[in-house]
C-alpha cells in the first residue's frame, strides 16, 4: 500500500515563490518553461475575454506569442492560427509545442481547429502544424494536455489526453514524422469519469459540480486529463479529473500501431488512490511523479519507492492547474477555476489575482531525446 507522509504545520508545508501574479484579463492554465528560462502561459476561451490565447512572460507581463497574427483565427476550423489553447509544452529538444483545442467555449470541434503546433524557440517561428482528422479529434473531443518521447520512429511521438466532459475519452498518440495520429484506450475504464455516489470531489468546504444558475446540478465529467511520462520513458502516467486515481499504460505497446488495443488495455495499471483529484501530472528525472490537488491546495510527489509526501501546501494555491518542471524548481499555475461561474448557481466567483508560482526541487526535467 502506498504512504502518504503527514507534516502537519499550521503556516503550511513548503515555499512557495510567485513568478507572476494576473491582476487582470483571462485567467490561465498551461505554463511551460524553456532550457534557457523563459516562460510560457496559455489562455482558453472558456468565457473571459482573450485577446491572445498563447504568451511569453517578458517585459512584466504576457506578450502574444509567437505573434498576434498567430493568436487572431478566422475562425474554429483556422489551421494557421490558434483558436483556443489549453496546454503549452515545452519539449526535450526545447522547442514549444501549443496544443490547440479549437473548442472555444467547450463547442464542437472542427477540422482544422484541435491541432499540434511546434514553435522554435531559436527564431520564435512555427516549424510544424498537425492538425488531426475527424476520427481522432471527434467532435467531442477537447485536447488537454500532452508529453513528448523524441527517441521514438524518426522524429519522436507526442502522447495527448482527450479529457471531454461530452463523449468519449481516450488517450491520442502522434508521430511526430508523418503527422499521423490514432486513439488509444478509447472509452476505457481508466480514461473515463467516475461519477457520484462514487466520486465526489470537495473544494473550499464545497462539492465540486456544475451549478447553472438554472436547471439542476451536474457532476464534474472530465475524463483523461493530467499526463507525465516516466523518467525512462517506459510507462505514460494519466487520470481523469473526475477521479482520485490514476493509471499508467506501457509506452511501447501504445505507440506501436501493430499493437492491437486488446493488448494495450492489458498493459494498464491501476496505480490506486492519489489522495485527491488532480489536473496536473508532471515528472522529474529523478523518477518522481507530481500531481497537483485542487481539493487540498497542494502538490503531491510519488517517490520511487511508492511513497507519498507533499511538496507544497499552501491556501494560495487555489486550484493548481498545470505544472512544468525546469531549473530546479516545478512550477504551478493556481487559477481559481472552481469559482467559475458554472460551478457557483451563475455567479463568478473569481477575485484576482491569478497565479503562477513555483517552489525548489532538486531535479530537473525529463528529457526524452537521441
Amino acid at each position: 500500500m502506498k504512504d502518504f507522509v503527514m507534516q502537519p504545520k499550521d503556516e503550511g508545508i513548503g515555499a512557495l515563490e510567485t513568478v507572476h501574479t494576473f491582476d487582470d484579463g483571462p485567467m490561465l492554465t498551461g505554463v511551460s518553461v524553456s532550457a534557457t528560462g523563459r516562460v510560457f502561459v496559455n489562455f482558453p476561451k472558456w468565457g473571459d475575454e482573450v485577446a491572445f490565447t498563447v504568451a511569453e512572460i517578458r517585459d512584466g507581463g504576457p506578450v502574444a506569442f509567437p505573434d498576434q497574427a498567430w493568436n487572431s483565427p478566422s475562425g474554429d476550423d483556422d489551421a494557421t492560427a490558434f483558436v483556443s489553447v489549453q496546454s503549452i509544452v515545452v519539449d526535450p529538444d526545447d522547442r514549444l509545442w501549443v496544443l490547440d483545442t479549437g473548442a472555444p467555449m467547450f463547442q464542437e470541434t472542427k477540422p482544422g481547429g484541435p491541432k499540434l503546433v511546434c514553435v522554435d524557440l531559436g527564431t520564435d517561428t512555427v516549424v510544424q502544424t498537425i492538425t488531426f482528422s475527424a476520427d481522432v479529434a471527434l467532435p467531442t473531443t477537447y485536447l488537454n494536455d500532452v508529453r513528448f518521447d523524441l527517441r521514438k520512429g524518426e522524429a519522436g511521438v507526442a502522447y495527448i489526453t482527450d479529457s471531454s466532459d461530452q463523449g468519449p475519452n481516450a488517450l491520442i498518440v502522434v508521430d511526430l514524422a508523418t503527422g499521423e495520429a490514432w486513439r488509444r484506450l478509447h472509452e476505457h475504464p481508466s480514461t473515463k469519469a467516475v461519477e457520484p455516489p462514487d466520486f465526489l470531489p470537495i473544494v473550499e468546504g464545497a462539492v465540486f459540480m456544475e451549478r447553472p444558475a438554472d436547471g439542476p446540478a451536474k457532476p464534474v465529467l472530465m475524463g483523461a486529463d493530467g499526463i507525465a511520462i516516466a523518467a525512462d520513458g517506459s510507462r505514460v502516467y494519466y487520470c481523469p479529473l473526475a477521479s482520485r486515481r490514476w493509471y499508467s499504460v506501457d509506452a511501447d505497446a501504445l505507440a506501436d500501431r501493430d499493437v492491437s488495443d486488446d493488448e494495450v488495455a492489458a498493459t494498464v495499471i491501476d496505480e490506486g488512490d492519489k489522495g485527491g483529484a488532480s489536473d496536473g501530472l508532471e515528472t522529474d528525472d529523478r523518477g518522481r511523479l507530481y500531481l497537483t490537488s485542487g481539493e487540498h491546495n497542494a502538490i503531491l510527489r510519488r517517490l520511487p519507492d511508492g511513497t507519498f509526501e507533499t511538496v507544497v501546501h499552501d491556501p494560495r494555491l487555489l486550484w493548481p492547474d498545470t505544472m512544468s518542471v525546469a531549473d530546479g524548481y516545478v512550477y504551478v499555475t493556481a487559477n481559481q477555476l472552481y469559482r467559475q461561474d458554472k460551478y457557483q448557481l451563475g455567479k463568478d466567483l473569481r477575485r484576482y489575482p491569478y497565479s503562477l508560482f513555483r517552489v525548489a526541487i532538486d531535479a530537473g526535467p525529463v528529457r526524452l531525446r537521441r
